[in-house]
């Protein structure tokens, strides 16, 4: 059988990050959603994602199609329910599409299908802050399916450990001299990550492989820290994607950051309004303003964008792809994608300009900024225009 994860209709309230990447990629828990389902599939997907994404997504067809909704997390009774699918039937919860089996070529309308209500409402990824406001389970969830039927690596006699039996190290990663405190989720370290002296981490949590935490640094969970990213200061209730760097002293709590982004020194962003009001996040959908339902809600920060040091972000903060945030004060609630400034204003940052930097901080990654990331930034600068126009 063959499985295609498709986008579905809540792309767009997943902007910044689907500006970049097909839902499939984006990280919640330990691991991305297309790792997860593939995790439970036992075999690879594809998927069905924007022209412009698609040479670096790309879709393989075959003769048997199951198309499977990446808003919807795995879990073992939703997998069997999706493998017992026959041609025609769909799985559908309150009225939407999770998945339907296909054949090749077939021209048939979705109203025409058998619909089955899945069995039991699993986690699901509709808007920005469902990353971070339900990495607690996804983390738990992926717990449970990665560390099945193994053992962790010892815990070092330095390490003070509460709970211990929920924490997982993976080989090759370095975890001396600090506190992992398991009894309100599990703690998983990633395979050659590194947990440095000093840190105090509270679970659940995850440090992906070849992450890092520098000296003294205090985490609350549920936090994720992508593949290759490093964190430092202190982190409440966050996700980090892959290659990003809050290495230095400052707050990040309720937020989401991109891939390559870099949270300059003495940082910090608000997560709770000084009225203690509902926050509001930009939405790319109405373009404007939107209530999230959360009194808890800091910064959602888009791939490749970047702050200097001291910049303080106000509550409910959305900024784009690519941009370069610097100067005192509080920069704009929306920082529309390819700006460069801050308080005071800011400017275009022009694609030549941006790429440059793309290419260098990629390169120290040992990463190549390809012809497709070009494209692909490219096309959400076009896109993004009318955004720094007003």
């Amino acid at each position: 059988m063959n499985y295609i994860l498709f986008d579905g209709a809540h792309r767009d309230s997943l902007l910044p990050f689907t500006y970049t990447r097909p839902v499939a990629e984006i990280r919640i828990g330990i691991l991305t959603i297309r790792e997860k389902w593939e995790q439970y599939l036992g075999i690879t997907t594809t998927t069905v994602t924007e022209d412009y994404l698609s040479k670096k997504w790309p879709m393989v067809e075959m003769e048997h199609n199951i198309m499977i909704s990446a808003s919807y997390l795995p879990n073992p009774n939703l997998v069997e329910q999706i493998k017992n699918l026959k041609v025609g039937q769909a799985l559908v919860h309150d009225t939407e599409i999770v998945a339907f089996y296909t054949l090749e070529d077939e021209e048939k309308d979705l109203e025409d299908y058998q619909t089955i209500e899945i069995d039991s409402a699993p986690i699901t990824v509709k808007h920005t802050w469902d990353i971070f406001s339900k990495n607690g389970d996804a983390i738990k969830e992926d717990y449970n399916l990665i560390t099945e039927d193994r053992s962790s690596q010892p815990l070092s006699s330095s390490v003070f450990a509460v709970n211990p039996n929920n924490i997982f190290i993976e080989e090759g990663a370095k975890v001396f001299n600090v506190s992992l405190n398991a009894e309100n989720g599990p703690i998983y370290i990633g395979k050659d990550a590194e947990v440095m002296e000093g840190s105090i981490i509270r679970g659940p949590f995850a440090l992906c492989e070849h992450a890092s935490t520098k000296l003294g640094t205090k985490i609350y969970g549920p936090t994720t820290v992508g593949p290759h990213s490093k964190v430092g200061g202190e982190v409440n209730n966050s996700v980090i994607f892959s290659y990003s760097n809050k290495g230095h002293d400052g707050f990040l709590g309720n937020s989401v950051l991109g891939e390559w982004c870099n949270i300059g020194a003495d940082s910090n962003n608000s997560n709770l309004k000084n009225n203690y009001a509902e926050v509001r996040l930009w939405s790319y959908e109405t373009e404007g303003f939107a209530k999230t339902g959360l009194q808890f809600c800091g910064l959602m920060m888009g791939d490749h964008s970047k702050c200097g040091i001291n910049t303080m972000f106000n509550t409910g903060t959305v900024v784009g792809v690519s941009s370069n945030i610097f100067g005192a004060g509080f920069p704009r609630n929306f920082v529309p994608s390819f700006s460069w400034g801050g308080s005071a204003g800011t400017q275009t940052y022009l694609t030549k300009k941006a790429f440059e930097v793309a290419e260098i901080v990629m390169k120290r990654r040992e990463i190549e900024f390809s012809d497709d990331d070009k494209a692909i930034l490219e096309h959400v600068f076009e896109e993004t225009a009318k955004f720094r126009r007003s």
